[in-house]
């Protein structure tokens, strides 16, 4: 709650604002121009977003990002690769070019931009571009969105998982969720590595990585600690392409696949840590209250144990409109869940019965927040 300084100050501050001889004034000072200019960018940055979006998925959907990963292009060389008129590749050209995603090689060859060359050296990123077609369709009337209480979204089919934790008769099938279980696989990289270099996983005998998907994250980790034996527990079809997937790796003597319901069926015992990668988000806070008690549950009768939460959390270090804005929205496309801040997250293990909960420091937030919470044998 404000103090009645602050409140002062806001009513001072909204007043000048809403003055227009103050606003002239204000932009033409030395002293407050500067922020005059800067708020404005920052509002026509939002007006601007979605063109901005719609740039990014353009270059990568032609093929001009790949095809600039090694080898600066002449205009025409674009031109025949993406079926474009010149008139309209040298559109797009300028458009990468102010977002730092192209620059000029010379006078006549385009290279990747500082930003470009990080999309293009990240397969997880441009999978997360490309999915986004489906997030843009599903925002285009957000009003709608927002007062409709059960959507029916194309990230609500596209995530098959459960609606409303109501699984389909007969269970879901690959066709079902392959299609998501392929896009976490592809951008799971990005999270394992955060997580290797901030969690050290060799005091562990045994990870239970709950949620796993296709098992890219328990390949980094095994890949990353010979000793550690791993599991994988997820709905049985995908159990399956995991195990699969994982045989061709040479990692099936390493790495456990298990089928089943996270919310329903008896979880894999043993397991002295347990991961839940990019889950708890999925699901609204009733679900997600009730995984934790489950995994509590599972470690106690281990004797004790760890949790690791690793996911993109709320009030991120430098990405605050990250939680709310833009996985609020997502999230309720898809049918239920949102990012929680790590604050929220430990008075949930608390709730559940975690004794000691840490929050882990990780290169990059905005991508994954991590903590991890302990519990012992005797819940008192």
């Amino acid at each position: 709650m404000s103090s009645s300084t602050d409140s002062g100050w806001i009513d001072l501050r909204d007043r000048l604002i809403g003055n227009e001889s103050f606003q002239r004034w204000a932009s033409r000072s030395p002293l407050f121009g500067w922020i005059v200019r800067r708020q404005s960018r920052r509002l026509f940055d939002l007006v601007a977003g979605f063109s901005y979006t719609q740039v990014l998925y353009a270059l990568v959907k032609l093929g001009v990002v790949d095809s600039l990963r090694s080898h600066s292009r002449s205009i025409p060389q674009l031109v025949a690769l993406t079926g474009l008129t010149e008139e309209r590749m040298r559109l797009l050209a300028k458009a990468g070019i102010s977002l730092e995603l192209l620059e000029w090689r010379s006078r006549d060859q385009l290279g990747l931009g500082l930003l470009g060359k990080v999309l293009a050296e990240s397969e997880a990123i441009q999978s997360m571009v490309l999915h986004h077609a489906d997030v843009y369709l599903d925002l285009a009337d957000p009003v709608a969105l927002l007062r409709d209480p059960n959507p029916q979204t194309r990230l609500r089919r596209y995530w098959a998982y459960a609606s409303n934790g109501q699984h389909r008769e007969g269970g879901l099938g690959i066709d079902d969720v392959g299609d998501y279980s392929e896009l976490m696989a592809a951008s799971q990289p990005l999270v394992a590595q955060q997580v290797l270099d901030a969690y050290d996983f060799s005091g562990h005998r045994h990870l239970l990585d709950i949620g796993g998907g296709l098992g890219r994250f328990a390949q980094a980790v095994a890949q990353a600690h010979p000793g550690l034996q791993l599991s994988v527990f997820d709905l049985p079809a995908v159990a399956l392409a995991a195990e699969e997937r994982l045989r061709g790796l040479g990692l099936s003597n390493r790495i456990a696949c298990k089928g089943g319901d996270f919310f329903a069926d008896r979880l894999p015992m043993g397991a002295d840590i347990v991961s839940l990668v990019r889950v708890l988000y999925d699901h609204p806070d009733d679900r997600a209250q009730a995984l934790l008690h489950r995994v509590a549950d599972l470690l106690r009768q281990k004797g004790g144990g760890r949790l690791l939460i690793a996911e993109p959390m709320a009030q991120a270090d430098g990405a605050p409109a990250m939680g709310d804005a833009y996985f609020g929205l997502y999230l309720l496309a898809m049918g239920g869940g949102r990012a929680r801040a790590p604050a929220e997250l430990g008075a949930m293990l608390m709730e559940a019965g975690f004794d000691t909960i840490r929050v882990i420091k990780t290169a990059i937030p905005v991508q994954t927040g991590l903590l991890v919470a302990d519990i012992s044998s005797d819940r008192s």
